[in-house]
């Protein structure tokens, strides 16, 4: 189907068939006039763009988003009445061909998914005891539970992937908040990031010192400044200015975490580290009722982190990442080499450009990461969805809810 619209089209762009467009004027050659081609060529580049709603549309099963993404993303930058009759039924009538020929199923009404992770790490079963395996099974389901009471009251994405990550910055098991690693120096200096796939709005703080949930500070950053990054003093000074919470920085510090950093500057050897959370990373990725993408990622950073040393947790397009009719990633692991793969944005665009499904994308953007030598794991959500966990070391604290899909957690890379 697509193949006969495009030549239909193609003979337009080259002039040698103009009939419905611009004037319907032609040249002595019979072929249309120089501004009737260039209308047409304009349509013809159109059609490669339908291939790309209608990857959507077998996506959401929402014709009015593939509507709206054919007069907002190619109609609307262009001027003239004319043009913009010929395109407009033009775009309607693919849009149409491409419900018929695709027959794709709406997603159903209240259709909603959570999921979350809590960082990765050399997780062999045995690695951890049965009190503390339990201890991180109960905080994952206390995690999903928060997300999925925002969910199954209609409320948003973005509050949702928040409310969780406050959840797990809060919980001192994991990596990102009360907890947090310590720094070369022994400091705790915090990251975070969020996306709303709805607006492609995103806010990012790196190098936090005193605000009790840096997901909160990354979302003001998002909603209340011009900017996407904030970073260190100016960070924090905006963080105060706005009312968050503040704390001591003692609040992040807890036992375990000081013992490790003592034996890490003693020994300045990775063999001091927690090899059970290697990747201390929290996240949250989540499609609302109305069908909105979000996610949220926080983190502590690496034991021993120097230099004012920021990963991929609050860079949009490699540790965080949300967009509408696509997906929605968070990712933990070797910062560094995820910043390098634009991991987050890597698994979007494997889903658009090569039409990979969601776990697809998500394995072989794994797997690039391991051909640079990183290591670590990510999850992701469709717009219909669908949940992606992958990884490439040996565990990763993870787990998922939905509309219709009971709460259900993991760690060891075995686990389904």
């Amino acid at each position: 189907m697509r193949s006969a619209v495009a030549a239909r089209y193609s003979l337009i762009a080259d002039g040698s068939e103009a009939t419905g467009l611009g004037s319907g004027r032609r040249l002595d050659n019979g072929k249309a006039s120089p501004a009737d081609a260039d209308t047409g060529r304009r349509i013809t580049g159109e059609i490669g763009l339908c291939n790309r709603w209608a990857d959507e549309l077998r996506g959401t099963g929402s014709p009015l988003a593939v509507a709206r993404g054919f007069v907002f993303d190619t109609l609307w930058p262009r001027p003239g009445p004319r043009y913009v009759a010929i395109a407009l039924s033009m775009k309607a009538m693919i849009t149409i061909l491409c419900m018929a020929a695709l027959g794709a199923p709406a997603r159903a009404a209240g259709t909603w998914q959570l999921a979350i992770h809590g960082g990765a790490g050399v997780l062999e079963p045995g690695a951890l005891t049965p009190e503390k395996e339990a201890a991180y099974r109960a905080s994952l389901n206390a995690a999903l539970e928060t997300g999925a009471r925002v969910l199954r009251g209609g409320g948003a994405s973005l509050d949702a992937v928040e409310a969780v990550v406050r959840v797990l910055e809060d919980d001192p098991l994991f990596n990102a908040g009360k907890g947090a690693v310590f720094t070369a120096e022994g400091r705790n200096e915090l990251d975070a990031s969020i996306m709303d796939g709805r607006t492609r709005q995103a806010g990012a703080v790196a190098g936090v010192t005193r605000t009790k949930n840096p997901v909160s500070l990354a979302r003001a950053v998002m909603q209340k400044s011009p900017h996407v990054l904030l970073a260190g003093a100016g960070a924090d000074a905006f963080s105060l200015q706005q009312g968050l919470e503040q704390v001591d920085p003692s609040y992040f510090r807890t036992e375990e975490r000081w013992q490790q950093f003592l034996q890490w500057r003693d020994k300045k050897s990775s063999a001091a580290l927690d090899r059970t959370h290697a990747y201390g990373t929290v996240g949250a990725v989540a499609l609302d009722q109305a069908g909105h993408l979000a996610s949220a990622t926080s983190t502590g950073g690496t034991t021993g982190k120097r230099w004012g040393r920021v990963g991929d947790s609050p860079v949009i397009g490699a540790g965080t990442y949300a967009e509408d009719h696509m997906c929605a990633v968070s990712a933990t692991g070797t910062g560094e080499f995820f910043i390098r793969a634009s991991a987050a944005r890597q698994l979007r665009d494997r889903m658009a450009w090569n039409r990979e499904d969601v776990q697809s994308a998500a394995n072989h953007t794994i797997a690039d990461i391991g051909t640079l030598g990183g290591d670590g794991g990510l999850i992701a959500i469709d717009a219909r969805g669908h949940v992606a966990f992958a990884m490439n070391s040996t565990g990763m604290y993870r787990g998922s809810v939905g509309s219709s899909s009971p709460a259900h957690t993991a760690i060891y890379a075995a686990e389904k």
